[in-house]
């Protein structure tokens, strides 16, 4: 395990045989300040800080802390002055005394489902609501699938798996295959049982389909859940109550059916099926909405000489706040994630900063975004690209850091998603600098190109890139101590021992930030827009001036997790 690092990898984290002047002179890099980078990671994550959950003390802490650091760092509030771009959310929070019956099985809140309403009423009473299991509850005309095909939702619960198909038969062609495209995600599956006109939508848990356990969606599901202000138009066309169930309780309710919940999930891979089940739901439950404002944090570097034209760095600094209903540990303190990426871009800002101060600026602008919301569905990073600062047809690219590396240096580089627009390129030409090779994620089920704050920008055509970590270990070493990290850090993902450690190996993270950084550089001083390749989901709205480029992808052997 190794702390501090060789002085030249201090500079980019280059091989050591390269000359560092010339390193330096060709490419500006920046000296990272490791003892910093902790220092804002492990104070982010500070339980002073109480999980930073957005609208709450926490919350507060957190944006003085990034004001005060993007200020002393010499970047300008991007909102007339301001470094806060206030969030109008609304904060719905079910009771947890709920009384649930499916099929006449009673649901146990957090043990068996959780449900939610998005709806401003002090009341949900759902009384006889039939159930229909509606398959993944997809409706792609580019891939003719319809589970909605010829049934009146209206009044009626969806019951829908987690994932799409091609996740189930990734050999069929169906979708694309294992990597999960945007309709396995539970935002769509929500978004398209309103637009059905459904009164409710479940989705059933798998956590391999998924990528992770119940556990992490009853932390992120139960207490008060934001999310936007909608438009009453949009707001009425939601469902009234949303959820998860467990499996298991999903196998009990089928079974009460007198149908078999594995069988109609193969039959839900092979083709679109919708299944009444004849049989009903009782759900009665308190709800309360509470509205205020939460805030991203926006501080721009101006370019030297296109200043209109941005490049835009990304990172989330909320996490899930405080459970007080829980024994022991209460805090969520969210060190990995996401402090650790609101870290990385403070980081990057400082090094910016100071190459422009000492007469080096970059000809375009940068500017940092920490956004509020992320972990209740990219909220912060949404209402930017809805409402940006700086018009969207000035931003060039955006770089989201979510979750950095904290598992050793390795000689790879994940591009989650790979293969969707030209910026990745520039990532892979400055990772190369490193002799590290840039593969896909080795989980592309996982979704990971959905989950984060990027996904808001690319659903308007900004070409926007989510990167970091590996699967290969540089040396022995580093694997070494990546297998004990690993062992130490499972299951704390969403949960409350995602908490700084002093014995976390840096030097991966900062080898990544490097890579971030000369990508950017090179970016901002070039005429250069990079647009998505044709058959991506975004091509049609800034189209590549090439192909999709050739690169290496995944080795085949890899097992562990990719994105760290």
């Amino acid at each position: 395990m190794r702390l501090l690092l060789p002085a030249c990898a201090l500079i980019i984290l280059s091989a050591c045989s390269q000359n560092p002047t010339e390193i330096h002179t060709a490419l500006n890099t920046p000296e990272f300040n490791e003892t910093r980078f902790r220092q804002d990671i492990q104070t982010l994550s500070s339980d002073a800080f109480e999980g930073r959950a957005p609208t709450t003390r926490g919350e507060q802490l957190t944006l003085d802390y990034l004001s005060t650091a993007f200020a002393s760092a010499g970047l300008i509030g991007a909102n007339d002055g301001s470094y806060l771009q206030s969030v109008p959310m609304v904060s719905y929070t079910a009771s947890e005394q709920q009384q649930v019956s499916l099929a006449g099985i009673t649901m146990h809140y957090r043990q068996d489902i959780v449900l939610s309403s998005r709806h401003d009423n002090q009341q949900v009473n759902i009384k006889d609501a039939p159930l229909v299991f509606v398959g993944y509850g997809i409706n792609a005309p580019e891939y003719q699938w319809n589970d909605y095909q010829g049934v009146d939702m209206r009044g009626k619960i969806a019951l829908i798996l987690v994932n799409d198909p091609g996740f189930a038969l990734p050999d069929s062609g169906k979708f694309t295959g294992k990597a999960m495209t945007y309709y396995g995600r539970w935002t769509y599956k929500f978004e398209e049982a309103s637009r059905q006109g459904a009164l409710g939508a479940i989705i059933v848990h798998d956590t391999q389909p998924a990528a992770y356990p119940w556990s992490v969606v009853e932390n992120s599901w139960t207490g008060a859940q934001q999310d936007l202000v909608l438009d009453s138009a949009t707001q009425a066309q939601r469902v009234q109550v949303e959820g998860w169930i467990t499996q298991t309780n999903a196998k009990a309710l089928f079974d009460a059916a007198g149908l078999s919940l594995a069988t109609l999930t193969d039959r839900a891979a092979s083709g679109p099926i919708n299944v009444a089940l004849d049989k009903t739901a009782d759900i009665a439950f308190a709800n309360q909405a509470t509205y205020t404002n939460s805030y991203n944090v926006v501080a721009t570097l101006p370019g030297s000489q296109a200043k209109a034209e941005q490049i835009l760095f990304t990172a989330h600094w909320d996490h899930i706040g405080v459970d007080a209903s829980k024994g022991g540990d209460q805090i969520y303190n969210g060190a990995l994630d996401n402090a650790s990426g609101i870290a990385g871009i403070l980081e990057i800002a400082r090094q910016f900063a100071k190459q422009a101060s000492e007469g080096n600026p970059l000809q375009r602008s940068l500017t940092f975004v920490a956004t509020t919301g992320e972990e209740q569905g990219l909220l912060g990073s949404r209402y930017y690209a809805a409402n940006p600062l700086y018009p969207l047809t000035n931003t060039v690219a955006v770089f989201n850091l979510d979750s950095t590396n904290i598992y050793g240096r390795t000689s790879d580089y994940t591009i989650v998603g790979k293969g969707k627009s030209e910026l990745e390129s520039y990532l892979a030409t400055a990772a190369s600098t490193q002799q590290r090779i840039a593969v896909s994620e080795s989980r592309p089920e996982a979704g990971g190109f959905f989950r984060s704050d990027h996904f808001s920008f690319a659903q308007y055509g900004v070409p926007a890139v989510f990167a970091g970590g590996g699967n290969e270990p540089a040396d022995e070493v580093s694997k070494a101590y990546r297998a004990s990290m690993k062992e130490k850090m499972k299951g704390c993902y969403h949960n409350v021992c995602d908490e700084y450690r002093a014995d976390w190996d840096l030097s991966g993270a900062l080898q990544d930030l490097g890579v971030y950084y000369q990508a950017a550089q090179t970016l901002a001083n070039s005429d250069d827009r990079p647009g998505y390749y044709p058959g991506t989901e975004f091509h049609h709205l800034r189209p590549a001036k090439t192909q999709a480029a050739n690169t290496p992808q995944r080795p085949e052997n890899v097992t562990a997790q990719g994105m760290q």
